[in-house]
Parts: structure tokens; C-alpha cells; sequence
């Protein structure tokens, strides 16, 4: 597949804590070098996009270009789950089906598209962020996150410890912004907002501490693209 392609959605594939796939079952049926952790170094600053990528699109690479910018990151990790605890799995293409379209999607090399959190065995956010603080100790990382997440990310389980792990950037997203700032979770941790014109530095800093940072709006949607091809 070449650069800047997007593959077809295949069938749903069950979440391997929910249904007994092995970590040798996921190796078998993905390439092996998108299941192992990637590689970092002390004193990089690495952003984390997790997310489903059902399917990528442009609006994915929007961001995480920018955030590379904004934030001065030498690194951007899209962190391919195998799936969202808090969305329906009825419509989710399989995991290999989805690495395979992001890496053909991100074409930078400053990105790099993992799917190493299938192999933890725990389908939250959490879990993958305790896991990357104790492997990666020294790397700088950023948890990116769109402002449609930040307003349901009370939802999240044990979302105020996610503050606590690691710095966050929140990335505006067209019709959010507003509730987004105004949700529980921006009004918990008011006190630790970062302005934007310091989010250059956010990935040094110990958190709490969090920024929300206007762009280029785009309106690509993954659920949108997912419906246009059913029709």
C-alpha cells in the first residue's frame, strides 16, 4: 500500500484480554515489529496519539504534525488499541487491518505506529501508561488526546491518575473546544493548565500539567468515514 493510502475496515476482532488471544496468536497474524514496544532514548520527548485508528485519516496526521511542532517533540507514537472500552465493537475492523492502514497513512518518519498495547492484556489507558512510565524511564512523553476525549474524560477509568502520569495536550477538534474546556475533567485540574504559548516545554514538565491548543480545524471523522462506506 503506498503512502498516504487507506485501507478498508475489515470484520470486528474481539479485544485478546476479552477473548483469550495470546500474545503468540497476535504475532502470528500481525507483523511482529507493530506488537513489540518501540524504541526511545533518555532525554527524548515522545508524544502519545492512542486511539483506534477505525479508520485512520488525514485529521490524524493534521494533529500529530502539529503537536510535533507545538510541542517540540522528536517523536510521535499512534498507539493502535485494540479497542475502546466506552465504544460499541460492532463496527471495529480488525487489529491488523488498522496498523497496516496507519503505517501506510503516517508516512513521516517521526511518527511511529505501534500496536504493542494488545500484548498487555488490559484494554485501558491507564494500564499502557503505567506500563510506558516503568519500561521508558528518562523519555520525556506527552499523552495527546482530542477535546471530544477531554469532555468525556471522566469517563475514563482512573482518569484523574492519568493527569498524575504524564503531561497532557489536549488538541481542539471542530464543535468541541467549549464543552470540551468546560467538562469535569478541565475544571478538576484547572489550576495545572498550561498556557499554550509554554506548551513547547509541556513534555519537561512533571505533571499535573496540561495545555489545550487550537489548530487548523479538520473535519475528517473516523465514524463519518465509517458510514460513508456502508452507504
Amino acid at each position: 500500500m503506498w503512502c498516504g493510502a487507506r485501507a478498508r475496515p475489515g470484520p470486528p476482532e474481539p479485544h485478546p484480554a476479552a477473548s483469550g488471544v495470546t500474545r503468540k496468536t497476535l504475532k502470528q497474524s500481525i507483523a511482529p515489529e507493530l506488537l513489540r514496544p518501540p524504541m526511545a532514548h533518555t532525554g527524548m520527548a515522545i508524544g502519545l496519539l492512542g486511539g483506534s485508528f477505525n479508520p485512520p485519516h488525514a485529521g490524524h496526521l493534521a494533529i500529530s504534525r502539529h503537536a510535533l511542532t507545538r510541542l517540540r517533540l522528536d517523536r510521535l507514537w499512534w498507539l493502535v488499541t485494540p479497542g475502546n472500552p466506552l465504544k460499541p465493537r460492532d463496527e471495529l475492523a480488525e487489529l491488523g487491518n488498522r496498523l497496516a492502514a496507519a503505517r501506510a497513512l503516517a508516512c513521516d518518519p517521526r511518527i511511529e505506529v505501534t500496536g504493542f498495547e494488545a500484548s498487555l492484556g488490559s484494554p485501558y489507558t491507564v494500564d499502557t501508561l503505567r506500563h510506558i512510565r516503568r519500561r521508558y524511564r528518562g523519555v520525556n512523553f506527552v499523552w495527546l488526546m482530542g477535546a471530544d476525549n477531554l469532555r468525556d474524560f471522566h469517563h475514563w477509568h482512573d482518569w484523574q491518575e492519568i493527569f498524575h502520569l504524564l503531561p497532557i495536550a489536549v488538541l481542539d477538534r471542530p464543535g468541541y473546544g467549549l464543552p470540551a474546556t468546560a467538562a469535569q475533567a478541565a475544571r478538576t485540574f484547572a489550576r495545572y493548565r498550561v498556557d499554550p504559548s509554554d506548551a513547547a516545554g509541556l513534555a519537561q514538565m512533571a505533571p499535573p500539567a496540561w495545555t489545550f491548543l487550537t489548530l487548523p480545524l479538520n473535519p475528517s471523522s473516523s465514524t463519518a468515514i465509517r458510514r460513508s462506506g456502508m452507504s
